[in-house]
């Protein structure tokens, strides 16, 4: 049996530390799923684990892209089973730990796979949008897909005022002449491992203690040289990130570095409570609390586990 040791919860949490003990306990590897850490040209900015921290357990897709390259969810899905199967032909053990929900759910369960939609009929489905407004996208999903539209109405209601995401409904259902909702759940994606699924979490003025403190060391260490090296490439995607955007703004001479610094701890708290929204709703977490003596509980849960296989 083969077991992903999974690690998750808000950013600044202790994810990386706790991620190096159970890899040094296990004598086994780091899978990273965090979407800024990919890239090679942040470093500080991302909090990815300094060389130390590197040195003492065998990391994987630590700054592994470039901020040039278009690396998708997908793609990393695809890449990380790979490494994923090759780590386990030699141990029985493996940690998964990252923040980004998205990317822990592609390598959990992977995604639905739907067709390729003619380029045409998205250009449509805009300019309609465009024409019409958020209403007509609304009105069409309820007559195309009646059961998804049913569904979002009562499960996921913000999901109707999207027009991005009504639009790709609507692709899909244009497109294909199906309801985007018979595209969902076809096939379960089978995993090749056992996961066990660990969430962190504490109490939230803690929480945001740590985010504060840690925006200070980031800025200690230079994040500040780090985004104006950054500062040209700063319409890519990666560069949308909290930390790079608001120092982008002061070098805009639109804040002060000031309240550079003080927007980068506010978006970060804001982004820690979507993360453990996004988190809180996935089923099979077991949650410790960060104040607690967490590798001995957690690793009683691990062996209590593996124990009933």
């Amino acid at each position: 049996m083969k077991y992903l040791i999974t690690i998750i919860g808000p950013t600044a949490i202790g994810k990386t530390a706790l991620s190096i003990e159970l890899a040094q306990h296990f004598n086994c590897e780091i899978i990273s799923c965090d979407s800024r850490q990919f890239f090679k040209e942040m470093h500080i900015g991302t909090a990815v684990p300094n060389a130390g921290e590197l040195s003492t357990a065998k990391h994987h897709f630590i700054q592994n892209k470039s901020i040039f390259e278009a690396y998708t969810v997908g793609d990393f899905e695809k890449e990380a089973l790979v490494r994923i199967d090759e780590l386990f032909l030699t141990n029985d053990f493996l940690i998964l730990v990252g923040g980004s929900g998205l990317y822990v759910d592609a390598i959990l369960k992977g995604f639905d796979d739907f067709p390729t939609i003619d380029p045409a009929v998205r250009q449509h489905v805009a300019a309609q949008y465009l024409q019409h407004g958020i209403d007509y996208l609304q009105d069409q999903l309820r007559q195309l897909d009646f059961v998804y539209f049913e569904k979002l109405q009562l499960e996921n209601p913000q999901t109707l005022q999207n027009p991005q995401r009504l639009m790709r409904f609507l692709e899909v259902c244009v497109g294909t002449g199906k309801p985007y909702s018979t595209f969902l759940n076809q096939t379960e994606n089978r995993r090749n491992f056992t996961p066990i699924v660990i969430g962190l979490e504490t109490e939230r003025s803690l929480m945001y203690e740590r985010i504060n403190q840690r925006v200070d060391k980031m800025m200690a260490d230079g994040l500040e040289e780090e985004a104006r090296r950054l500062f040209e490439f700063k319409e890519l995607n990666a560069m949308k990130t909290v930390g790079y955007k608001e120092l982008f703004a002061s070098f805009n001479k639109e804040l002060s570095l000031r309240d550079a610094v003080d927007e980068i701890k506010k978006n970060t708290r804001r982004f820690a409570k979507r993360q453990l929204t996004w988190f809180k709703k996935k089923e099979n977490v077991t949650w410790f609390d960060l104040q607690d003596d967490k590798k001995h509980e957690i690793l009683s849960y691990i062996n209590s586990r593996v124990n009933q296989h």
